[in-house]
C-alpha cells in the first residue's frame, strides 16, 4: 500500500504490543471487559493475552485435538466457546483459561459456534444441522438437514437463530426450533450478515454479488460487479451502512432514506491487494479493513458511504514479508485495534485521536 512503511502505523493508529500463537490466527476477540483479548490458531491453541502489554495470561496450545474452527465470546465477556474438528463444543472461563463444560457430537466438525444476544443460548452447526443449547450445556433442539451444507449462522437478537446455505436463508424461533420464516435466492451463499435491528438479512454469494432481503416486505435486491465472491461483510452499530468487498476496494451501501437501490455506493481505495476482513467499530462509523498484504486501514465513513483514511498501519511491520491480515477487533471502548495474520501473529495498535 502507498505510503505505509516498516518505521511505524500512521495516523490515529499509535504503536502497541505484538505477539504470536501457534499457528494460522483464525479468530480473536475481547473478554473480560476489554482487559483481556483472546486469539484461537488452527491447530487448536486458544490464548489469552493482557489487553495492555501484551503478555500471557494463560494459553493452552490443543484445545481442540484436531483443530479450531470458530470462536464467539460471551457477551458479558466472562467466557469463550469454541469449536473444533474434533466434534467438541468447549466452554472456556475467559479469566484463566479453564475449560467449564464440553458439549460432544460425537462426529463431524462444528464449523459454526454464536451466543445468543442475551448470552443464554448457544447454537453451533455441524454439516447440514444445527443445533441449540442452553447456557447448562443442554441440548434445546435440532434442525432438519439442510439442502447443503451450512455455511454461517447469526443470531437476530435473542428471539431467532439464522442460517445460510446454498439456495436460502433460514430463520428459527430460538426456544422452539420452529422455523419462522425462509428468503431464497439460487446461488450459493458464503457470508451472511444481519443488520442490528434483524430486518435486513445481506449475503455475498458465489456469483460474485452481494443478495439483500428486508424481512417486513420480502423484498430482495443483489449488487452485482464485484471482481470476486464478496465474503467480507459489516454492518454499523446502527444498521444504516453495510460494508463489502470482494476485491481490493471496500464498497459501502448507504441504507439512508430509499437507499440502497438506485443509489451508488461509496468506495473506499487504498489498499493493493484483495481485502481479507472488515470490522465496524462499536461506535459511530470507524471501519477497519485488512488485506491480503498484511495492510490494516482505519476509514471514517461518512451517512453516504464515502469515506476517508484516519490510520494505517502493516501486521508485523514488514514491508518485505506481507502476511494476510485474518482477523479484526476492536476493543469494546473503541480506544484499540487487534489483527491477527496468518503467520499466526497478533498486533495491537491504541486508537488514539491525537
Amino acid at each position: 500500500m502507498s505510503g505505509l512503511s516498516a518505521d511505524g502505523p500512521k495516523g490515529i493508529l499509535k504503536p502497541g504490543w505484538s505477539a504470536s500463537v501457534g499457528d494460522y490466527a483464525m479468530a480473536g476477540g475481547w473478554a473480560c471487559k476489554g482487559t483481556l483479548l483472546v486469539v484461537g490458531d488452527a491447530s487448536g491453541g486458544l490464548y489469552g493475552f493482557e489487553g495492555t502489554s501484551g503478555a500471557i495470561r494463560w494459553q493452552d496450545t490443543q484445545v481442540h485435538e484436531d483443530g479450531l474452527l470458530a470462536m464467539a465470546i460471551h457477551p458479558e465477556g466472562n467466557c469463550v466457546a469454541t469449536a473444533g474438528q474434533d466434534g467438541r463444543i468447549l466452554i472456556v472461563n475467559a479469566e484463566d483459561g479453564e475449560v467449564t463444560r464440553t458439549i460432544e457430537f460425537g462426529s463431524g466438525w462444528v464449523e459454526n459456534v454464536a451466543w445468543s444476544a442475551d448470552g443464554q443460548l448457544i447454537a453451533a452447526s455441524v454439516s447440514r444441522r444445527v443445533y441449540v443449547f442452553g447456557a447448562d450445556g443442554q441440548e434445546l433442539w435440532r434442525s432438519d438437514d439442510h439442502p447443503s451444507t451450512v455455511s454461517t449462522i447469526a443470531w437476530s437478537g435473542s428471539e431467532e437463530l439464522a442460517t445460510a446455505c446454498y439456495g436460502r436463508v433460514t430463520f428459527f424461533s430460538a426456544r422452539s426450533g420452529e422455523v419462522t420464516q425462509q428468503l431464497e435466492w439460487q446461488g450459493s451463499l458464503v457470508s451472511m450478515v444481519l443488520s442490528p435491528d434483524g430486518n435486513v438479512v445481506a449475503c455475498g454469494s458465489q456469483d460474485n454479488s452481494v443478495h439483500f432481503w428486508r424481512r417486513e416486505s420480502g423484498e430482495d435486491s443483489a449488487m452485482h460487479g464485484y471482481p470476486s465472491k464478496p465474503a467480507q461483510l459489516s454492518f454499523d452499530r446502527n444498521g444504516m451502512l453495510l460494508a463489502t468487498s470482494g476485491g481490493e476496494d471496500v464498497t459501502v451501501w448507504s441504507f439512508e432514506g430509499d437507499g440502497p437501490e438506485g443509489t451508488s455506493p461509496g468506495v473506499l481505495a487504498l489498499h493493493v491487494k484483495t481485502v481479507s476482513t472488515l470490522a465496524f467499530a462499536s461506535q459511530g462509523r470507524r471501519l477497519a479493513s485488512g488485506a491480503r498484504d498484511g495492510a490494516v486501514v482505519v476509514w471514517s465513513v461518512h451517512t453516504n458511504g464515502d469515506g476517508v483514511p484516519m490510520g494505517a498501519a502493516l501486521v508485523g511491520g514488514e514491508l518485505d514479508m506481507p502476511d494476510v491480515v485474518s482477523g479484526l477487533a476492536w476493543r469494546p471502548d473503541d480506544r484499540g485495534l487487534a489483527a491477527l495474520d496468518a503467520s499466526g501473529g497478533v498486533t495491537y495498535w491504541r486508537v488514539m485521536d491525537r
